[in-house]
């Protein structure tokens, strides 16, 4: 099996045209798996994630700094109780996407979310960049990391999303070879679709995240490098919630992703419990796993 995939040589305006099409044919979108409805006649479909990455940032930087592996640890410590709490009142379930090593860190944590009835995710072992490694680390990693979560949960996992949706050239037949039924690290529609690899359907279900329905790139901080937060909460949720009011109109699936040591603070989780409220205001509505989403959709479409 080839470890990496050729580089091509020269510069990409020089590069023939089975270069690039091979590129982009990789991981590419296939047919759309949006259904005509949803469950119970809901008009839109909404799956709340939560990347619970605790200290495994710094620890995959190698950065031993007791400070930065501290903020990691807030999100175990107050985001998680908190977004457990929000969620049990609101009555809604939610995907909990874990690096391995996080899991490891935090084993009570991860059985009490499970035994809330929220799924718990693959994301990674260490929240490694996945295109920095050669296709037999990613896949050891990725194996690894499913077998740490269905010990600790009690539950195989069947969806992945990968450490900062960084999804290399391998990432697609790794996910293939477990047999995983989605992801949720591509980008290339709002609705759910099937994904193809070099022109072959897969049957994987692609749940498309999005940056701008993120937290972290509206509230990280690192000092050391200029990184500031620049966005009120406030704000935050006024495009979360035009992003779903879209959503809403067009019939189709509002994914956010948040992260315990970001959402969880003080200031920031009344906004996701605004934003709640807001879509509870439009009714109408299917709150779901990231799973549940999935099979729903493959099997509307078969």
């Amino acid at each position: 099996m080839n470890d990496t995939p050729a580089h091509p040589s020269g510069e990409p305006w020089q590069w023939p045209e089975h270069v690039w099409r091979e590129m982009v044919g990789r991981a590419r979108a296939g047919r759309s798996l949006a259904p005509k409805a949803w469950p119970g006649g809901a008009r839109c479909a909404v799956a709340l994630s939560f990347d619970a990455d605790h200290e495994t940032i710094p620890l995959r930087d190698a950065d031993d700094s007791p400070m930065r592996i501290s903020q990691g640890q807030y999100g175990a410590r107050r985001g998680v109780p908190r977004i457990r709490a929000l969620l049990e009142r609101e009555g809604i379930p939610a995907t909990f996407f874990y690096p391995a090593v996080s899991a490891l860190l935090h084993p009570e944590e991860v059985r009490a979310v499970a035994g809330d009835g929220h799924e718990i995710g693959i994301h990674s072992w260490i929240h490694e960049r996945n295109t920095t490694l050669p296709l037999d680390a990613e896949r050891d990693l990725s194996m690894r990391a499913a077998e740490v979560l269905t010990q600790i949960s009690g539950n195989a996992p069947v969806g992945m999303r990968t450490a900062s949706w960084d999804f290399s050239p391998h990432t697609l037949s790794i996910i293939r070879e477990m047999g995983l039924l989605y992801d949720s690290s591509l980008m290339a529609d709002d609705e759910p679709y099937e994904l193809m690899a070099d022109g072959e359907a897969t049957g994987i279900v692609e749940l498309p995240p999005e940056w701008i329905r993120d937290d972290a790139v509206y509230f990280n901080m690192q000092r050391m490098l200029s990184l500031r937060p620049y966005t009120p909460p406030s704000s935050v949720e006024e495009i979360f919630n035009a992003e779903f009011d879209l959503a809403w109109e067009e019939g189709g699936l509002h994914i956010v992703t948040m992260h315990p040591h970001v959402i969880g603070h003080r200031s920031r989780l009344p906004l996701l419990a605004r934003h709640i409220a807001h879509i509870k205001a439009k009714g109408q509505v299917w709150f779901a796993t990231h799973e549940q989403v999935a099979r729903y959709c493959i099997d509307a479409a078969t």
